[in-house]
Parts: structure tokens; sequence; C-alpha cells
């Protein structure tokens, strides 16, 4: 079934930038890593005003501006963690988190208002060299939508980058109950939905009459769902197991949705199905011990599905560790993935999965969203020694560090 074409007016995603003030800065002298192409030695990044304008070994370094010298240094985009959870509420703590409400069917739930800009994992995330996060609701069935922020800003409507940003469906094992008890309860009751909409947003002056008959949820949520169906916006489908990879291949070829598969525990066994459909694939690289979700954990599923053509993203999902995104990918390199590419699935990969065509590279007319490293961004020996988001250079310290210092000198014992 195709419902595209059933529809009228595109909506348009929200999105809020926060201003930047008028600044010029040249990173040079460093090893570039664009990830949008080969490395630069000795390259130069420039920027202005929040954006790049120039990338490249003999870049003119424009006068007045200000100089990092980043000779011996690692130049890598800003990492994008594409599930993170900083800044909403205690992590680990069940009850404590943002990230949930109640019930089965809530696509018009975001997160957005539950993120905190001065909560303290924000500022620890940016140390590990993440700019920005995608923020999605967690629960069963249909959870919500996701928003993307920028990792800075007061408020988070100067932190938003798009709002929404992706429709959540969930067709694991802790979904059946949204279909009775079973997984095809659960993809007939999300068939419904989706005509619902349809059928809702063919006959609006009908349903305001009160002339229709009783859809399968309210107006506001089956209104969530048009984005999705009209092909404006990706649709997040978590499924580990291959029969529900395999239903959400399907689902997504019969209403053209633009799909991304997140979890893919069990995706080695389908990667030429997920290849050959053209779905970019979030996961947990680190995930090889097996559970009734997914009993084909392997530590090289990364590989295997990089090996049959599918974009991966790497999104480490520990609560409170966004940090650790990178080594992550240093775990996936171990195992089989090129650096290049284990690069590209925490920067550029992630961004032309949500449509972030200003992100995830280093680039001109790029959002400047730039990391210096110490060296190899994916030894546990290296570090972000400056990380710019949108231009402005980023304070890395945190209350960690503050803690250290306080504490780093004991008075003696009695």
């Amino acid at each position: 079934m195709n419902g595209r074409w059933l529809f009228g007016a595109v909506v348009t995603a929200h999105a809020v930038v926060a201003p930047v003030a008028a600044q010029t800065i040249a990173i040079t002298g460093g090893t570039v890593f664009p990830a949008s192409g080969p490395r630069i030695e000795r390259g130069t990044v420039v920027m202005v005003n929040g954006k790049i304008t120039a990338v490249g070994p003999n870049v003119a370094v424009p006068a007045g501006a200000t100089i990092v010298d980043a000779t011996g240094k690692w130049v890598t985009p800003g990492l994008i963690h594409a599930a993170a959870s900083a800044g909403t509420g205690v992590a680990g703590l069940g009850g404590l988190g943002e990230s949930s409400v109640s019930g089965e069917v809530n696509p018009s739930f975001t997160m957005t208002d539950g993120i905190d800009p001065a909560a303290l994992p924000i500022a620890v995330a940016r140390t590990g060299g993440i700019t920005t996060g995608v923020y999605n609701p967690r629960g069963p069935f249909i959870p919500g939508t996701a928003v993307v922020v920028d990792f800075a800003g007061e408020t988070v409507d100067q932190m938003i980058v798009r709002s929404p940003a992706a429709l959540l469906i969930d067709l694991n094992d802790g979904s059946k109950g949204a279909g009775g008890g079973a997984r095809a309860g659960t993809i007939a009751r999300l068939t419904r939905l989706f005509a619902d909409a349809i059928e809702y947003d063919r006959r609006r002056l009908e349903y305001k009459r009160r002339a229709t008959q009783a859809f399968s949820a309210p107006a506001a949520e089956l209104e969530a769902l048009l984005p999705a169906l009209r092909g404006t916006m990706p649709v997040v489908i978590t499924a580990n197991r291959r029969i529900d990879i395999t239903n959400a291949l399907k689902i997504g070829r019969d209403y053209r949705l633009k799909v991304i598969l997140s979890g893919a525990i069990e995706g080695w066994q389908v990667a030429s199905a997920i290849a050959a459909a053209g779905v970019p694939v979030i996961m947990e690289p680190n995930r090889d011990i097996p559970s009734f979700d997914g009993l084909g954990a392997r530590l090289d599923n990364v590989t295997l599905l990089r090996k049959a053509g599918v974009k991966v993203v790497i999104a480490q999902g520990d609560p409170g560790g966004e940090r650790t995104l990178r080594y992550a990918a240093g775990n996936a390199v171990r195992n089989g993935v090129s650096w290049d590419d284990a690069l590209r699935m925490i920067t550029s990969w992630p961004a032309d999965a949500f449509g972030l065509s200003q992100y995830g590279s280093l680039a001109a007319g790029k959002v400047a969203n730039v990391v210096v490293w110490s060296g190899d961004p994916f030894e546990f020996s290296s570090a972000a020694e400056r990380v710019f988001i949108r231009g402005q250079d980023m304070s890395l310290r945190t209350r960690e560090h503050e803690l250290r210092d306080r504490y780093r000198t004991l008075p003696p014992s009695r």
C-alpha cells in the first residue's frame, strides 16, 4: 500500500539555531579527517560565524582570525550520538528519566521539554567530542518522535537542530502487548493506525463534524504519524530478531517509509536484504550476549552489515555514557570495520540518516561542529582538547574536574 500520494501539504520541521557571536577561527597544521573525503595532512579548517567556510591543505587564513595551532593533532567533525540521553533525568535509575510516557501509542510525544541544558552529563558528553545528540523516546510500540540538538545553548530552543526529527516504532518482544500478545497482532494494529491516519487526513472536515467512524487513536496522535507517511520524516524502527527486521523492511516497502533500523542484533542474518532496501542501521557494536530478543548476537555484526553495503550508525546507548561513543567505534575497528568507516558511523552517516545536510563532515557551508584531538580519537590515551559547536569554543571543564581539584590534596590525617 502506498500512502504518500494521499496527502496534501508537507509539514516543515521545526528548526532553531542559537545565535553565535561574529568571529573567525582558523584551525591550522593538524591532520584533518573531513569524513566526506580523504585525510588532509597539515590542513586548515576556517570557521566564520558558526559555519565552515574553507577546508584544505593550502587554505589562506583570513586576516584577524583567531588561530588554533593543531600541529601534531587530529581534527574531525563533531561526533553525533544517535541515542542520546544526557540531560534527561538520572541515568540508569528507573522512574527518574524523561524519555517515556505511559501508553502504547504516543507519536506526538517528544522529549524536548525534558532536556535540561545545564545538566552535568551534557558537559561531560562534550569532553568525549560529542557535539550533537538525537533524543529518542523509549517504550513499547510507538513511544514518540525524536528531537536533534546541539550540545550548546542556555535554553532548549537554542539547542534544537530539528524537532520532530523521526517517528519511533518498536517491534521488539516488549511491544507484543500492543497487539494482544502476538507479533502479528502488533503489525495489524500498526497498519490500522496508518490506515486511520490516512483516512483522518482525507476527511478532516467530517471528523470535526463528528461524521466519521471512531479512529484507533486521538486526532493529535494520527496527525503526528502523517509526516512519516508522507515520506518527509524518517521512521526509526527498533527490531532485533530476524523476523522483526523482516517485518520492518516490509512495512517500509508497503508505505514507502524512510526507514532507519535500530538494534538489529540479528541483522547480519539478513544483511543483504537490509542493503537492498537501502536502509541504514543504528546499533551498539558491543552487543554479543544472546537474549530472547536477539539470540544471534555477535561482535562482528557491524562488520558483516558493512560488508553487505549497509550504512551503519554507531550509538552505544549506555545511560550517562555519551562520551564513550568513540570507544564503541574503536571496538568496531577492532572487529573488522575500517577506521574511515568507523568515523563516518559517528559523524556523516547519522547526519545522512536523519537528513541533517549541514552536519557530519568538514566542508564549506557545514555547521562548524569541530573537534581537535590529541591523537587518534578511538584510542583510550587520546582526548578532545578543543570542541567547537556552531563555531563556539566550548569549555571542557565539568563538575568532575571541580571535584577532582577539590579533593586532590587531602588534609593530613590525625
